[in-house]
């Protein structure tokens, strides 16, 4: 069950329409930051692998089988550890994902201003970042008061002095990521707790089985 509730969350944080939208965009022959992704196929994986190990720990059980549950609990260790290393990763790499995101809509918006824009899909990046994030513009004077504040690059049709009481799009890219890592981060820990248990069970359920069996 914990393996397939975690595999649930993956699954709807890997087909998000936010993050979608944003990180399957190419700015010319870049493509966006997809580093995220990897702390999502980490739970993927974590998941599918923790259903298989509960089926297995599940039959050792029934079957009062030590080798069993002997490789339930092997298994447990290796994905605590693999746990724990993708956990000090996303805590390493959790502020440079927004980072590179960020990067990458500031080069899709001096693209936007340039005079040839029209040439390369600028504009349609920046666009598709306003609508998705509800944003308009980046995080400097300087590009709030471009006159890039056009109803074909910003979605809302206010005026500049009112566009600069906005949020920009570079809070926006911090409180999606910001957001989405909390998640992963309270699954991982309530997983972590969750193998803890059945690794400390199925060492008692297999040392009373090998009690039991002496006598």
């Amino acid at each position: 069950l914990a393996g397939g509730i975690i595999l649930g969350v993956a699954l709807w944080l890997r087909h998000d329409s936010q993050t979608t939208n944003i990180l399957y965009l190419h700015l010319g022959e870049k493509q966006a930051p997809n580093t995220f992704y990897v702390g999502i196929y980490i739970l993927i994986a974590v998941g599918a692998v923790m259903m298989f190990v509960g089926f297995l720990g599940c039959y050792g059980a029934i079957q009062e089988s030590q080798c069993l549950l002997g490789t339930f609990f092997t298994c447990l260790v290796i994905l605590f550890a693999c746990e724990v290393a993708a956990g000090i990763w996303g805590f390493v790499n959790k502020d440079q994902i927004a980072k590179d995101v960020k990067q990458f809509y500031d080069q899709a918006f001096q693209q936007a201003l340039m005079a040839e824009s029209d040439t390369n899909n600028g504009k349609a990046v920046v666009k598709t970042f306003h609508e998705t994030l509800d944003c308009c513009g980046p995080d400097n004077v300087i590009g709030a008061t471009a006159p890039l504040w056009r109803e074909d690059l910003c979605s809302r049709k206010d005026s500049i002095l009112k566009t600069l009481e906005n949020v920009n799009c570079h809070k926006k890219i911090d409180e999606l990521f910001s957001g989405k890592l909390y998640v992963i981060g309270i699954v991982a820990i309530v997983v972590a707790v969750i193998m803890i248990f059945e690794m400390i069970l199925s060492m008692v359920l297999c040392c009373g089985i090998r009690n039991s069996s002496v006598y």
